[in-house]
C-alpha cells in the first residue's frame, strides 16, 4: 500500500462488557498489520470519547466529524474496527453515527445490529430458517412475575437472562419457582426487559464465520465444555471451561451447523466477523443468540476456530477492513 490507513479501535462502552472490550481492542491491535496500518484505540464512555495515545496521552475525539487533533495534526479515520461488546457498539447506536458520517465501519449495519442485539426478535427473525428454538417469555420492567405460571408454561429449570446484553451477565439458571423473581430482579440491572427461555440439555456448540464481497469463511465448529451450570461469565473469561475446536461430532452435523450459521449470517444481513451459537438435543439444533461483536481476547473462541481453519486474524481484519471501505466507496 502507497500510505498506512488510519484505523480506529473502539473499546469500552457503557455495559458490564466494557473490560472484555478492552482486552479485545488489546489483541486486535496486536494483531493488525503495522505495515498497513496506523492503528488508535478510541475509549467511548457515554458522551466522553478519548483516543488513547501511547506516546503523547489522551485526546478527545470530535464527533462532529470523528477526527482528532493530535500536536497540531489533524487525523480522520479511514475506517472504524467496532470491538465494543454491548452498548452502543452491538446494537446500532455507534453504527447510525457511521453512517451518517459516512465513515466504514467493520459490523452489520443499523438494522442488523439493534435487531441481533435483541435476543427475543432476534429469535423471531430466524424461525423459518429451520433452527429449532427453546420457549420463551418476554418480561418487561414493572411487569408483574407470576413464578407458578411461568414454569407451568416452561417447566424447570429455566434461564433468566437480560434481553438485551452479552458475556452472561445478569444471567441464572433457576431451579426452584420461588427463585425466579430475585434472578428477574438480577437480569434487571442489566437490561429494561428479561426473556425466561426453558431449559434444554444438550452439547453447546458454536460457529463463527466471516463474509465479504469477495470471499466467505465458515470457520470449524467449537464445542464448550463448561465446568459450572452453564457457559457463564467465569467459563467463558476465567478458564472455568473448555473449547474443542474442530469439535468431536459428525462431519454431518458440522455441515448442517455451518450451513445454517451461513443461512442466518444472510438472513439478518450481517456484516464482518460473527459467532453464533447453538444447543444440541435429540438431534435437533436450537438457536442461543448471535454474537455480531464476538469477543476476541486471548480466552475467545473466534481465534481458535480461525486457527483451526488455516487463517490468522490478521488476514481476517485486513480483509474485513478493506471490504468495509471497499463498500463505503461504492
Amino acid at each position: 500500500m502507497s500510505k498506512h490507513k488510519n484505523i480506529a479501535i473502539i473499546a469500552g462502552g457503557n455495559s458490564s462488557e466494557e473490560g472484555i472490550s478492552l482486552k479485545s481492542a488489546a489483541q486486535i491491535t496486536q494483531w493488525l498489520s503495522k505495515t498497513s496500518y496506523n492503528v488508535y484505540t478510541i475509549l467511548v464512555k457515554g458522551i466522553s470519547w478519548t483516543l488513547k495515545h501511547p506516546e503523547f496521552g489522551d485526546f478527545e475525539i470530535s464527533k462532529d466529524d470523528f477526527g482528532v487533533t493530535i500536536n497540531s495534526d489533524k487525523i480522520t479515520f479511514d475506517c472504524a474496527l467496532i470491538a465494543i461488546h454491548g452498548t452502543p457498539g452491538e446494537n446500532g447506536l455507534l453504527q447510525g453515527y457511521f453512517e451518517m458520517l459516512n465513515i466504514p465501519y467493520t459490523t452489520g449495519g443499523v438494522m442488523n445490529t439493534s435487531v441481533t442485539f435483541n435476543k427475543y426478535f432476534c429469535k423471531e427473525l430466524v424461525k423459518d430458517t429451520g433452527v429449532d428454538l427453546a420457549k420463551g417469555i418476554l418480561i418487561r420492567k414493572g411487569q408483574v412475575v407470576d413464578p407458578e405460571i411461568l414454569t407451568v408454561q416452561l417447566g424447570l429449570p429455566v434461564f433468566v437472562k437480560p434481553n438485551e446484553s452479552g458475556s452472561s451477565y445478569g444471567v441464572s439458571k433457576v431451579k426452584t419457582a420461588e427463585d425466579i423473581t430475585r434472578a428477574v430482579t438480577t437480569a434487571l440491572k442489566e437490561d429494561k426487559t428479561v426473556l425466561i427461555e426453558e431449559f434444554i440439555a444438550g452439547r453447546e456448540l458454536t460457529c463463527g464465520l466471516v463474509k465479504t464481497s469477495e470471499k466467505e469463511y465458515i470457520f470449524p465448529v467449537t464445542e464448550i465444555l463448561s465446568k459450572n451450570e452453564f457457559f457463564d461469565y467465569n467459563a467463558k473469561y476465567l478458564n472455568e471451561s473448555s473449547e474443542i475446536t474442530p469439535a468431536d461430532i459428525s462431519p454431518e452435523l458440522s455441515e448442517r451447523i455451518q450451513h445454517l450459521s451461513s443461512e442466518i449470517y444472510d438472513r439478518l444481513d450481517c456484516r464482518g466477523i460473527v459467532r453464533i451459537d447453538y444447543i444440541y438435543s435429540h438431534d435437533k439444533l436450537y438457536f442461543l443468540e448471535i454474537n455480531t461483536v464476538p469477543g476476541m481476547s486471548e480466552a475467545s473462541i473466534v481465534p481458535q476456530q480461525v486457527s483451526a481453519f488455516g487463517k490468522d486474524m490478521a488476514e481476517i481484519f485486513s480483509l474485513v477492513i478493506e471490504d468495509s471501505i471497499l463498500q463505503k466507496a461504492k
